[in-house]
């Protein structure tokens, strides 16, 4: 009898296991979706990429209208990006936090609404190369916010985090990790408050940007097939870089007695263009390298059997009109070309990537050198298009630096061509372009086709139509109320 009575409990005892070990296992692949592009999907083409490929969590940078609007109700889990341009404004006045939140989080959460999980206040703001200009914003940034989440009711379903790159911390080895002494004393209260909220410490990491600067970074260490060049930390072996970065942060968080810290990876990829080292074949191989990883749950060597709470892919598409100061690569981060297309095959546990479906596409048509003219004059309007248009595939490393100088002029003119829809005017260039109908790609290097989200020949965008559609109801019922 006496035994009997103890046996409910170990039932009940072995399933809470089997729970939280169900729950440690489940670690989520997301994507970063960008949207800095000189071609841009529709928000509902890109939001039906997603379901199709079943990828359930995405992360933002901003808190467009058009994007949040076109995930309403389509049950992804979504994180919010603050700028960080925004933080000095948002550590001063709780009234531009109570504001920023009700236009933002609270006008789209809600039955068939957007499942708005985290609020990330600033990108990165503590990068080195700020030069701490953004430091002194962020824990009063973060504690309006907080309060203004509350007021709206929504504190206990939305969380604040804040989105680091891997340089917030540093060691020699892993088990030496410690946050940087500038923000020894800010990310004592950051990560005071997230735990005290039930929120995760979000991490960017990039072990392809610490072989693209450095020429004595181990390659092979970058990825996740074994290496000859492992770090040894006392017992402990690290075979990859990502493993070695995530327990540096798990050592500095332990330094602030927060080692048991929910972590999430909010940012990690691999280019495939406009670098030596950025290329299809090496994308493909971190990116399934990493997945396979995660979802084996193998952990790390400080946190053995436990993967990363969720992990952030960048990015879902190619972003023509970023910035190019860190590199070429910039623009080529996508796991999808611009229009939707997988790049590679690439299995993020539900089989291999489908394409958009429902792109609209400009007509079959081509800007390209003319071959009857001489194009010793041609140069100022290479500059020109390349100032507008993206050429980053024609320099070293590029998928289409070896197509010849006809073939960069035919690129660089054909950029600017589909940047301007088309139009007939755009490929001039005092009649040294001329308009085809034959495809003049080359090999891997692709000469693009322009997409458009416009419905009809109008000119205007569908949420254009929804809003001047809007405007007319308002101003009719402001006329009947005059009268």
């Amino acid at each position: 009898m006496g035994g009997g009575a103890h046996f409910p409990t170990k039932i009940l005892l072995l399933l809470l296991w089997v729970l939280a070990a169900a729950a440690v296992a489940e670690s989520s692949i997301g994507v970063n979706w960008g949207t800095v592009a000189l071609h841009r999907l529709s928000p509902e083409v890109v939001v039906d990429l997603l379901k199709d490929n079943k990828i359930t969590k995405v992360k933002l940078f901003d808190a467009d209208p058009a994007v949040l609007s076109a995930l309403a109700g389509s049950g992804i889990e979504v994180m919010v990006g603050i700028p960080n341009e925004m933080l000095s404004a948002f550590s001063t006045s709780a009234s531009a936090t109570d504001s920023w939140v009700a236009q933002n989080v609270s006008k789209f959460v809600g039955k068939g609404g957007v499942d708005i999980k985290y609020v990330a206040v600033g990108n990165e703001p503590f990068l080195t190369s700020y030069s701490g200009q953004f430091q002194p914003y962020v824990v009063p940034a973060v504690m309006n916010l907080q309060q203004s989440l509350a007021k709206a009711n929504l504190a206990g379903t939305v969380k604040i985090v804040v989105p680091c790159n891997a340089d917030a911390y540093e060691s020699s080895l892993p088990s030496q990790g410690t946050f940087r002494s500038d923000l020894t004393q800010i990310m004592a209260q950051l990560v005071s408050f997230l735990n005290s909220t039930g929120a995760p410490f979000v991490v960017n990491i990039y072990p392809f940007l610490s072989l693209y600067s450095s020429s004595d970074f181990p390659q092979d260490y970058a990825f996740f097939g074994g290496t000859s060049h492992p770090v040894v930390d006392g017992s402990n072996i690290y075979y990859n870089a990502f493993d070695g970065n995530l327990d540096t942060l798990i050592a500095a968080l332990s330094k602030l007695g927060f080692g048991q810290m929910p972590i999430v990876i909010g940012e990690i990829g691999w280019p495939t263009d406009g670098a030596v080292s950025a290329n299809l074949n090496a994308a493909k191989a971190f990116n399934q390298g990493l997945v396979n990883h995660v979802v084996s749950n193998k952990g790390t060597p400080l946190r053995p059997g436990v993967s990363p709470a969720d992990i952030y892919l960048f990015s879902l598409l190619d972003e023509g009109a970023k910035s190019i100061l860190p590199g070429n690569f910039e623009r080529h981060w996508g796991i999808f070309t611009f229009d939707g297309q997988a790049k590679y095959p690439l299995n993020l546990g539900n089989g291999r990537l489908k394409n958009a479906k429902q792109v609209k596409y400009l007509p079959s048509r081509w800007c390209v050198a003319n071959p009857y003219r001489d194009l010793s004059a041609v140069a100022n309007h290479f500059r020109l298009a390349c100032s507008y248009a993206d050429c980053t595939t024609l320099n070293y490393g590029g998928s289409c630096n070896d197509i010849g100088e006809k073939g960069n002029i035919s690129y660089a003119f054909n950029s600017y061509y589909q940047l301007q829809k088309q139009n007939p005017k755009s490929c001039d260039f005092d009649g040294l372009g001329m308009v085809t109908s034959s495809n003049p790609s080359v090999g891997d290097c692709r000469f693009l086709v322009g997409v458009t989200e416009n419905d009809d020949s109008s000119g205007v965008s569908l949420h254009g139509r929804r809003f001047m559609f809007s405007l007319i109801i308002s101003l009719l019922c402001f006329h009947l109320l005059l009268r």
